[in-house]
């Protein structure tokens, strides 16, 4: 509600014999109907309580009516100082909810009171939090801005509420139940934050009893708990037997909050703790908007379990799982149940299921399970988890619909890596259409190493023991990564990656005909600088004798003189570098049988030295029965063949279009 205002104003300017005066009009604030003028006893006591108020001008908060102006002015007529305060016009308060009610003979919904506790908690909370006291709540002072919106207002300073004479007569002008929302210690002008939780506390007493007490019963009721505490439990029990909503929670809460000695109250932490703790969620959930973060915080102190029935309560609030989530990622791995709190990974996904809109929910949850499994994957526990449909369908969704956050895809790929060792899984990520999103996000993203690293790394585990569910759709990737490693010419990781998924894929044979060649060479290639790296050495050699077995064309693009060398003296410094591993001259010496078993490539293989090699692989490495076999097979394949002078030999021609020269060695 907006008022124009016109009005002069007189202000004592400090140390100084003169008047300034000026005019306010069309101002857009309004003023509320509490007095809007205190006076003071002089012009230092005025001075004293504006410095105080000054800094309640700074205070932002939803739930909190701020001033917006403070000054002082003299009143000639009554020839004394004034103190104007000057904040928003609301015309219901708590206190005419309230009094409908009584008329009514009725009790206030329960959902409705929870959401404006929520607000008046939070607002009580940020006020402490800051070393503020209120001094002044009471119905009248929480003001409603709209059906479900609520503002403290009315903040009361030090200055005047412990001026005895003029506080008096304040309070017995402005409130008819004479001071009767005040702890036993503020009316001797003793205030402090236990001062505001008796005051709450009378306020919710009177919320709760409105429907059988009117008000003049209220008001005798919280005067006598100044003296009779035990007042309490009657009003308690008839409140239970009238099943006045929320009763469990009201008997717990006030008895803790109207104590008459301070010291034996509750903080304002523990009436948040009572009132939207465990015992009052089981029968209600709060709806409404964003549930304040100081609530939500205090409700977070407590153990995995209650975090987990937290979320599970106000599960239509993102506001609460994001906190509740980022909360459980701080917590130590002995309170969190690892390596494996299957509680934990239900909520959390039911949790993405819900808010699968919300990239920030999605990207939390992702990173909490990475965690989880990540740990339960260091430790080789076996996670015995149902990773059915529904969890492969919330992952995949949630793929799609963010489809432009990178963050996130290397998230989900992280953890549909871990979930994909499991078979059944795999099959189902394969049914889902996992490798057309892989496509996808390969081909939209080839600049962005991470997700490309994490897209051939999810891509590997998928292939490892799987059924191929859709072989022409894998015919797709080795020219994809033929595009990765091209983009990412000098990253060793990426080379590795794309190595193992080419070997994975020239295994399943779904590696084209007419792609041969193009992989041959992006094997070599990819050996020839990364030498050091043994598991990119061991899937590339793999990949080539996977290659060589089931083509002739590609054993002979191996072994084609190039600017540099060829693939038989790439393959002899391999040898070199790594003759007392056995995995790798195993893989080496597989590639040498498969070539030696086309009768073309023998005299290559026996002018390029392979003889001495097998020979001496042979004899390196009796007791590998494997070995000694490939080693066999080469010298049989050399020893039957009739080897042709070196001015004879002749190869067919190599064609490569897209592979060019191989590099010269290092």
């Amino acid at each position: 509600m907006e008022m124009t205002v016109v009005m002069e104003v007189a202000v004592l300017v400090p140390g100084g014999c003169w008047w300034w005066w000026w005019q306010l009009t069309t101002l857009s604030l309004t003023w509320a109907p509490l007095p809007l003028q205190v006076q003071c006893i002089d012009h230092h006591h005025a001075s004293q309580a504006l410095e105080e108020l000054r800094p309640l001008l700074q205070l932002q908060h939803p739930y909190i009516s701020t001033y917006e102006e403070v000054f002082q002015m003299w009143d000639s007529e009554a020839s004394s100082m004034f103190l104007c305060l000057v904040m928003e016009y609301s015309p219901e308060s708590f206190q005419d909810v309230i009094e409908a009610k009584r008329k009514e003979k009725a009790t206030i919904d329960s959902e409705w009171l929870r959401s404006m506790l929520v607000q008046v908690l939070d607002a009580l909370e940020y006020l402490h939090r800051l070393d503020i006291l209120h001094r002044n709540l009471k119905p009248s002072n929480i003001a409603l801005v709209s059906q479900n919106h609520c503002k403290l207002q009315d903040l009361g300073c030090h200055t005047l509420m412990t001026h005895r004479a003029k506080w008096n007569i304040r309070s017995e002008e402005g409130d008819p139940c004479k001071k009767s929302w005040m702890a036993p210690e503020a009316l001797s002008f003793s205030f402090s934050q236990k001062s505001d939780i008796w005051s709450l506390g009378c306020i919710i007493l009177d919320l709760a009893s409105c429907s059988f007490l009117n008000g003049t019963e209220a008001m005798y009721l919280r005067k006598s708990l100044h003296q009779q505490p035990d007042g309490l439990r009657a009003i308690l029990e008839t409140i239970e037997e009238r099943q006045v909503p929320l009763a469990d929670t009201f008997s717990l809460l006030l008895p803790a909050m109207l104590q008459i000695n301070p010291s034996d109250r509750i903080t304002i932490t523990d009436v948040i703790r009572i009132s939207f703790g465990r015992i009052s969620l089981k029968s209600s959930t709060l709806h409404g908007p964003v549930i304040p973060e100081a609530v939500t915080n205090v409700l977070l102190e407590g153990n995995m379990a209650s975090i987990l029935e937290l979320m599970q309560t106000f599960s239509s609030h993102p506001e609460v799982q994001l906190r509740a989530m980022k909360k459980l990622m701080t917590m130590p791995e002995d309170q969190l149940g690892l390596p494996w709190p299957p509680e934990l990974v239900e909520v959390v996904v039911t949790t993405m299921k819900q808010h699968e809109r919300n990239l920030d929910v999605q990207l939390c949850a992702c990173t909490l399970l990475l965690r989880t499994l990540g740990q339960a994957l260091v430790q080789g526990t076996d996670a015995k988890v149902s990773w059915d449909s529904s969890f492969s369908s919330v992952l995949l969704g949630t793929l799609r619909t963010h489809s432009d956050s990178t963050q996130l895809i290397i998230k989900a790929y992280s953890l549909l890596t871990i979930i994909s060792s499991h078979e059944s899984v795999s099959q189902e990520l394969q049914k889902a259409g996992l490798c057309v999103l892989l496509l996808q996000h390969l081909n939209s993203f080839l600049q962005d190493r991470d997700v490309c690293l994490s897209g051939l790394g999810l891509l590997w585990v998928l292939l490892v023991d799987a059924v191929i569910m859709n072989r022409e759709l894998l015919e797709k990737f080795p020219a994809l990564v033929a595009q990765v490693l091209a983009t990412h010419p000098a990253d060793v990781d990426m080379a590795e990656a794309g190595c193992a998924v080419l070997w994975l894929l020239s295994l399943l044979g779904c590696i084209r005909e007419e792609q041969l060649e193009e992989v041959v060479v992006l094997f070599l290639r990819n050996i020839w600088p990364n030498q050091g790296r043994v598991q990119l050495v061991n899937n590339a050699y793999r990949g080539l004798a996977s290659l060589a077995k089931v083509s002739e064309l590609a054993a002979f693009r191996v072994v084609a003189l190039e600017e540099g060398g060829s693939g038989l003296s790439l393959l002899q410094e391999t040898y070199q570098l790594y003759r007392d591993d056995s995995e790798v001259v195993e893989n080496l010496c597989m590639l040498l049988a498969h070539l030696a078993s086309y009768k073309d490539i023998l005299p290559e293989l026996e002018y390029s030295g392979i003889r001495t090699l097998a020979q001496d692989i042979q004899d390196r490495f009796p007791s590998s029965l494997k070995l000694v076999s490939y080693a066999k097979e080469v010298l049989l394949s050399l020893d039957t063949a009739a080897a042709p002078s070196p001015g004879d030999r002749e190869l067919p021609g190599a064609a490569c279009d897209l592979s060019g020269g191989l590099p010269a060695p290092p």
